[in-house]
């Protein structure tokens, strides 16, 4: 295979184009099991009717695990928004419908993402007052089985030539709650400096799902805290930010 084509580059990983295959290498200090998961992930969702990119072999290169997938030709929707700004609001709408695509499906062999989110609040650095609150709160939340992404942004939604859209990167996917899904979403756009697009994005996703905002909002600062132990030190403390703003509306 050639590496000599560099799709993107990550804290964590390199994605490589060669011919028709996109191959995501993956450092050594990376967690093989995390690996095979995510590969596990995408298999397991490929079959149930979303455009998603096929899985054709998990190896090692150079002694570094990879992930060897299809590649699909086409242009992210961040490039699009950056690109083309006059059409921003129908690149939104577009991430918006293909999120609730994802959401009418089902996918029963994946982790629950109440379940994930509950272990990553326990290893999260937060005061144990606030730790028991979160917890406290995701218990009384209501538990569903939709189809979630977990880092639905721009840059993991690719628009065909011929006008499909593709869903890439299942590393995070769960079963679980919608709006828990959207709340990461919308928090995604925050740590990447756009709170004016967040905000579009979240009144987008509840007009078109028939959400109530404040009912996205209570899953917040669960969400920041299960997000704040990963990531670099200024994205740690902005989630923490988030989630110790436990009585948000």
């Amino acid at each position: 295979m050639n590496l000599d084509t560099v799709i993107a580059e990550r804290k964590t990983k390199t994605i490589y184009r060669s011919g028709d295959k996109a191959i995501k290498v993956f450092n050594q200090s990376f967690s093989k099991a995390d690996i095979l998961n995510e590969a596990l992930n995408q298999a397991r969702v490929e079959g149930i009717g979303l455009n998603v990119p096929k899985i054709l072999e998990v190896t090692t290169i150079d002694g570094r695990w990879a992930i060897v997938s299809e590649f699909i030709e086409g242009t992210t929707l961040s490039h699009l928004m950056r690109d083309d700004p006059e059409n921003k609001e129908r690149y939104l709408e577009m991430l918006v419908d293909t999120q609730l695509l994802i959401h009418s499906k089902r996918c029963p062999l994946l982790s629950r993402l109440k379940d994930k989110m509950n272990r990553k609040i326990l290893s999260a650095d937060l005061e144990p007052v606030t730790r028991y609150e979160l917890l406290i709160r995701l218990e009384g939340l209501p538990t569903h089985d939709k189809l979630c992404h977990g880092d639905l942004c721009p840059s993991n939604v690719i628009l065909t030539p011929e006008g499909e859209l593709y869903v890439l990167d299942w590393a995070h996917a769960t079963q679980g709650n919608a709006s828990a899904d959207a709340a990461r979403t919308f928090l995604t756009f925050n740590l990447s400096g756009d709170p004016e697009t967040a905000d579009r994005y979240l009144d987008l996703f509840c007009e078109k799902s028939d959400i109530d905002k404040r009912y996205v909002q209570k899953w917040m600062p669960i969400v920041a805290a299960s997000q704040s132990v990963k990531g670099n030190l200024e994205e740690r403390e902005f989630l923490l930010r988030w989630a110790n703003v436990v009585d948000y509306e």
